[in-house]
């Protein structure tokens, strides 16, 4: 299987760009057990579902077979990782095998002595077509409030090196994974490399803080989506996973930064949506950011030190 991380081609042989796409969301809930394994029959269900709906592309959150365990400090932590040739993804490049349908699996990547968050892209066959590694490691202390366990990825996860722009059917999509979003360098960089989607397999809780984490949920997704004349299509886990609250609210946003659908907050779902992806040159087109950009003037986002 090919496990590297795809470029967008530059074949004269390469499909030409379509204009509509169905994709499927799979909100998926709590992760009770820590054997991976133990998430494949609902991966089924999902798939199932999206094969009723006809849906082409189906998104899975964060690290979606295991509990978030970064919100734990535990030495003993390989039981949560899997290769991504092994048996655990091979059963599921089986099922988007059987339905015909292309995925994007978030999960916890071993690949020898290192460790990443990854989202492995297979295609309605079931092919490996790349990986995408999460470039943005994050860190936060844990707070007294409930809810409030912080987050210690930076001990768990190598970060990844690349930002690829995945070539499917006509499509072209980036992904970044969760913390990834809040990095307007890095979307900007799928959008020049043709990407018209940005696909982000997230794991966002309330935390300590429900209201501000409610309230914030949807400022980068739509964001991202605006400034780039891209859509971003949003994975989120739901439900309570011990104390962590999972948010929910799956969302697809589009070129405009319009929500277009949206999940719920309590329960698992499947969200379908159409997306026109012609959306995306009108979007560019009304409000063409490339054309009066100056990265003359960016320079120093490379060097310059934040301010102390």
């Amino acid at each position: 299987m090919n496990q590297g991380p795809v470029e967008p081609s530059t074949s004269s042989t390469e499909a030409p760009l379509r204009d509509a796409l169905t994709i499927g969301i799979a909100q998926t809930g709590p992760v009770l057990t820590d054997d991976p394994r133990a998430m494949l029959p609902a991966a089924r269900e999902m798939f199932e579902r999206a094969a009723a709906a006809h849906v082409e592309l189906l998104l899975f959150s964060e690290v979606f077979l295991t509990p978030f365990f970064p919100n734990r400090l535990e030495p003993d932590f390989d039981r949560w990782f899997v290769e991504a040739d092994g048996p655990v993804m091979g059963e599921l490049a089986a099922l988007a095998r059987a339905h015909g349908i292309a995925a994007v699996f978030g999960f916890g990547e071993r690949a020898g002595a290192a460790y990443f968050n990854s989202a492995l892209v297979c295609d309605e066959a079931g092919r490996t077509l790349g990986i995408y590694r999460k470039t943005h490691i994050p860190a936060y202390f844990p707070t007294s409030q409930q809810g409030g366990t912080g987050s210690f990825e930076k001990l768990y996860f190598t970060p990844g090196g690349t930002l690829p722009v995945f070539a499917w059917r006509g499509t072209r999509f980036g992904i970044q994974i969760c913390n990834d979003r809040l990095y307007p360098e890095a979307s900007r960089v799928l959008a020049l490399r043709g990407a018209q989607m940005i696909l982000m397999p997230i794991c966002f809780s309330t935390y300590g803080d429900p209201a501000q984490r409610a309230s914030i949920w949807e400022v980068p997704l739509r964001a991202r989506a605006y400034e780039n004349g891209v859509y971003v299509i949003a994975s989120n886990r739901v439900g309570v996973e011990g104390p962590r609250h999972h948010l929910g609210r799956s969302m697809v946003v589009d070129p405009r930064g319009m929500i277009v659908a949206e999940a719920g907050t309590r329960e698992p779902e499947l969200l379908v949506s159409r997306i026109d992806l012609a959306a995306v040159r009108r979007a560019r087109v009304g409000f063409p950011w490339w054309r009066d950009r100056r990265p003359d003037l960016y320079a120093d986002l490379g060097t310059i030190e934040p301010p102390g």
